[in-house]
């Protein structure tokens, strides 16, 4: 933490020069000429402190600016471009080559996957294999290289999974047990567990700007969960003021504002996250579920599922995406599925062009033109949920269906 606020010009410089945040040289035989000790002053006095170990945010007013079209690590970017689908009820992943709009390879997994999270260092990608009411609940790896399977490793009840932004833990969400278990990233050895007896349905989370904290939705309670993620706490709940079936939640780019998809309340609550307040509520569609930042982070794609039911219909007439502008919290876009569906999970692709969905109650996965909202709908497997995009631009993931930073 910097102590002194009034360092020399020359000071400035070189401590910019330490933290790597010094101008690059043009690429002439001038040499660079120095920041004003003011403007120096201003671009350390930006610096987000984030907990040890989490990569330093670039840019404190978009938390996912290292996560924008073109921004592939260049050892993610010779992986096979693929979306993989987990089908809740076959016990399968789908696998889609996004450029043909064909299933080109399926394999079994582990009992009830829910959700493909990629990893934190997003070399490998986990399907989370809850076993939905029994204790035969796994993670089965699938190698990003390859796109191939590996040996399941038994996990209690892995409804959901999470990464620390420091990268030390992996949050396993045991959702029916109420209690989310820190593990090993890489071995998925138990470190410790964080109860929340408060929290039926524990399931989806946004982390901080900083990584000290993370809000958990509580799907059956109607509420929210702070933890701190360092200590490992619980830290509080918020009732929401009409919400009835939280789903998914997203960390708006300033790092602070979080959103959250109620499947009851038929739109996206707004928090505070610091102050763990409501401060708002933009009414969507009906089952609104889940939520995507578009590339650029102008804009939230929200999954409208279109019924209030757990297991609704096929083909609702209701299901749509809603298109939310960051900058003024309103809809500025809605696409209806055509002929009807249940547009649930998913991520946008690395260019930004598509957004993947699954159809929950449709047995189809919809690949959605972001420019025009011009949908084709792919088959897969029994009851797809959480999808996703593969490669995807980005340092790193904190989990669910691959929200990198």
């Amino acid at each position: 933490m910097i102590q002194n606020r009034f360092l020399t010009g020359a000071a400035l410089v070189a401590l910019l020069g330490s933290l790597g945040l010094a101008p690059a040289q043009a690429q002439t035989d001038a040499p660079a000429a120095a920041p004003t000790p003011e403007a120096a002053s201003s671009r350390v006095m930006s610096m987000v402190q984030t907990i040890p170990g989490m990569p330093p945010v670039v840019d404190p007013s978009n938390i996912y600016s290292e996560a924008a079209a073109g921004k592939v690590r260049a050892d993610v970017a010779s992986d096979p471009a693929r979306i993989y689908v987990p089908n809740l009820r076959s016990n399968d992943v789908y696998v889609i080559d996004p450029a043909t709009l064909k299933v080109v390879d399926r394999f079994p997994v582990g009992k009830s996957p829910q959700h493909i999270v990629p990893s934190w260092d997003m070399r490998t990608l986990w399907a989370t294999n809850n076993a939905e009411g029994t204790t035969q609940g796994s993670l089965t790896p699938i190698d990003a290289h390859t796109g191939k399977p590996g040996a399941p490793v038994p996990v209690d009840d892995p409804y959901n999974m999470y990464f620390t932004p420091d990268g030390k833990s992996a949050i396993v969400v045991a959702e029916a047990r109420r209690r989310l278990d820190f593990r090993d990233q890489h071995t998925m050895e138990l470190q410790g567990s964080v109860e929340a007896p408060k929290c039926p349905g524990i399931n989806h989370a946004g982390f901080s700007i900083d990584g000290r904290y993370a809000i958990f939705t509580c799907e059956f309670g109607g509420m929210m969960a702070k933890v701190d993620t360092v200590n490992r706490k619980l830290l509080g709940y918020l009732k929401l003021s009409k919400g009835g079936m939280p789903q998914d939640i997203l960390t708006a780019p300033n790092g602070k504002t979080f959103y959250v998809a109620d499947m009851h309340a038929d739109g996206v609550f707004i928090l505070d996250g610091d102050t763990f307040t409501e401060t708002g509520f933009i009414p969507t569609g009906v089952g609104t579920h889940g939520l995507y930042p578009s590339r650029d982070a102008k804009f939230m794609y929200v999954a409208n599922r279109g019924s209030h039911k757990v297991h609704g219909p096929r083909h609702s007439k209701a299901g749509s995406v809603s298109v939310i502008e960051f900058a003024t919290n309103q809809v500025v876009k809605t696409w209806p599925i055509p002929g009807g569906g249940s547009p649930d999970m998913g991520n946008v692709s690395a260019d930004g062009k598509k957004l993947w969905l699954s159809g929950r109650f449709d047995d189809v996965t919809y690949a959605i033109d972001t420019d025009t909202g011009a949908m084709t709908a792919i088959p897969v497997g029994a009851e797809p949920h959480g999808l996703t995009v593969w490669p995807l631009p980005g340092r790193y993931s904190v989990g669910h269906t691959g929200i990198t930073r």
